[in-house]
């Protein structure tokens, strides 16, 4: 398994051959240094820390800056280990060039944070014109949410009214449907998790 860093750029459409339109995101993909090489001997599993998006040195850690300098780079906004079947060595650079065209991919992001937010919102309750749950008045309410005399309390994990978004989210089987190598740009069919500019990760 390997894979990259990258930053959500946006969505757009392209059509195929047969003139169908695809909607599909484009994401910044790398490029990303090596920062440091796990081996079964030292760590007891073997990976690679990649680094990406070159951060400023006076919003780094001491201890940080340090340990990019092993690599002969500077500091990075974003650090994520992957499991790599090729040999690489420190302060090597990978490149969007690590994907073909065609193959899949999974992506990784953080999911768009709506704040506190309503049973309907969060949960798909029936709300308006379903009027479900046994609510009189409300038609967005939960309705009931305890049982009777046993057990006297509300279940852990009853569906409630709470904070909705920002969860870690991974879409899988994405189609590689462009690689623009000069551009460092991926070109993935469908959607995928995160408001534009935000750090995704992509693997194989």
């Amino acid at each position: 398994m390997s894979g990259l860093i990258g930053r959500k750029i946006g969505m757009t459409s392209i059509f195929d051959e047969n003139g169908k339109n695809i909607p599909c995101t484009v994401i910044e993909a790398g490029p990303c240094v090596v920062t440091q090489v796990r081996t079964n001997e030292v760590d007891g599993y073997e990976a690679l820390q990649l680094g990406f998006d070159d951060k400023a040195e006076r919003h780094a850690t001491k201890a940080a800056l340090g340990h990019f300098k092993k690599a002969g780079t500077v500091a990075k906004k974003k650090v994520v280990e992957f499991q790599f079947e090729n040999e690489h060595k420190l302060g090597d650079v990978l490149t969007v060039d690590v994907f073909a065209e065609g193959e899949f991919v999974d992506v990784q992001g953080v999911s768009k944070g709506k704040g506190f937010q309503g049973v309907v919102k969060r949960h798909g309750f029936g709300g308006v014109g379903q009027a479900t749950h046994g609510q009189h008045n409300r038609l967005r309410a939960p309705g009931s949410v305890g049982a009777s005399s046993y057990p006297s309390r509300v279940f852990k994990g009853m569906r409630m009214a709470g904070r909705t978004g920002g969860d870690n989210v991974t879409v899988q089987n994405l189609r590689v449907l462009k690689v623009v190598a000069d551009k460092n740009l991926l070109v993935i069919k469908g959607a995928i998790p995160g408001h534009k500019n935000s750090y995704v990760i992509i693997q194989k």
